[in-house]
């Protein structure tokens, strides 16, 4: 019994070193003044300063992709999940595996049909909503997915029973039953499409042009033609972004399911 934990313990600790050290590694880095010296060389906050000055517009723009994407699978995927949920059968099956073909088909492949269906309108491909289509196209399954596993979870029939007979329309039973018992899904879903926004890579470097690049397509840029400390400190920028940002999703979502409970 004794050594299973102990071989436990062992398999958590190599897999949470496998994970950590390269992060360490990267964020000294980014804060190293000369990363082939080592610490050594000093510390320094030069690098970080740097890539502010270069990739601002990149970190901005992508956190406001990825809050007009989670606005736009709230207003789409919310009514759709309750709908679908509402209305089990034969086609709503083919509807939900309609809506996730996207997750199917390689990003890079999503891009090149969008490309080839609106790169002739200058203005639209041009524009960072451009970029917005096809993120909102690869999250909204997970958001559908998400609030429709909640549903199917709870007896939505006698819920809406209840509140019509109390005299609730269709709307006000959505806004007050539906959705308060959703949140727990509806709030796993917002940190699911967040992140893979904001982290989304192959479907934006096929979208993005030279004055709309994301996070991730910065990133690659950074790797490709500057210091590897500069690239590092960019990826720096990048866990204090995403890491407050994830952890505050998660005790929302852990809250809204305690008091969904």
């Amino acid at each position: 019994m004794r050594a299973g934990k102990a071989l436990q313990l062992i398999v958590t600790l190599l897999a949470a070193a496998f994970l950590l050290v390269p992060t360490i590694q990267s964020v000294l880095a980014g804060v190293t003044v000369n990363y082939f010296q080592g610490l050594k060389s000093g510390l320094t906050l030069k690098w970080i300063v740097e890539v502010w000055e270069l990739y601002a517009g990149s970190i901005f723009l992508s956190i406001g992709i990825a809050l007009a994407c989670l606005v736009v699978t709230l207003i789409i995927g919310v009514p759709a999940a309750y709908a679908m949920a509402r209305n089990p059968g034969r086609l709503t099956r083919a509807l939900e595996e309609f809506i996730s073909l996207p997750l199917a088909i390689p990003g890079l492949a999503l891009a090149l049909a969008l490309l080839q269906l609106y790169g002739t309108y200058k203005g639209f491909r041009l524009s960072w909503t451009f970029i917005l289509v096809g993120h909102v196209l690869y999250t909204l399954p997970f958001m559908v997915r998400s609030v429709m596993a909640v549903l199917a979870a709870i007896d939505l029939k006698t819920l809406e029973e209840a509140a019509a007979s109390l005299g609730a329309g269709p709307a006000r039973r959505f806004v007050d039953v539906v959705v308060p018992n959703a949140l727990p899904g509806i709030l796993a879903g917002a940190l699911t499409v967040i992140t893979l926004s904001i982290g989304e890579f192959n479907l934006t470097w096929m979208l993005h042009t030279p004055y709309l690049k994301t996070l991730p397509v910065g990133l690659a840029d950074s790797y490709a033609s500057m210091r590897l400390e500069i690239a590092s400190a960019y990826t720096l920028i990048f866990f204090v972004m995403i890491v407050p940002l994830l952890l505050a999703m998660q005790w929302a979502s852990a809250r809204a399911q305690r008091i969904t409970q």
